[in-house]
């Protein structure tokens, strides 16, 4: 066996994470983040996890909501680069302290450039983008050029 399709062999739990992904998708809206931010969120954890599925879908979403190519080509090193706000920089690290699970916990984040909801919304949506990611990467979806 090569590959599992998860939503097929349990369909209710697939919805549930469907479901999930819906409720992250309105804290970010409700806590005043861009729908911008949220796939460079989405990026940037399928980046850290390896899910080219992910990766592709998520970058041509942020292409559509008027990404540059620029910013994109840096986000793997965004604090490198001056391309980023304070808000998307906090949100990026927050989602990779959420990702990576550091021990000790890294708070490099935590600068106050956040609100309470904003940091609830993108651990949502970090929570959220790993489990797809995860589903993407054990069920071998397919990436074909």
């Amino acid at each position: 066996m090569t590959s599992v399709n998860l939503a097929k062999q349990h369909p209710s739990a697939y919805k549930a994470l469907t479901a999930l992904s819906d409720e992250a998708n309105i804290a970010i809206e409700q806590s005043g983040l861009s729908p911008l931010l949220a796939e460079l969120v989405r990026i940037r954890v399928s980046q850290l996890n390896g899910c080219a599925f992910c990766l592709r879908m998520h970058t041509r979403d942020a292409l559509e909501k008027g990404e540059s190519t620029d910013r994109l080509a840096v986000l793997s090193a965004w604090w490198e680069s001056q391309y980023f706000t304070a808000t998307e920089r906090a949100a990026l690290a927050l989602a990779e302290q959420v990702t990576k699970l550091a021990v000790p916990e890294r708070r490099t984040w935590d600068d106050g450039t956040l609100t309470e909801l904003q940091t609830s919304a993108v651990s949502w949506l970090a929570t959220v983008m790993n489990a797809w990611n995860r589903v993407a990467i054990t069920g071998h979806y397919p990436v074909h050029p």
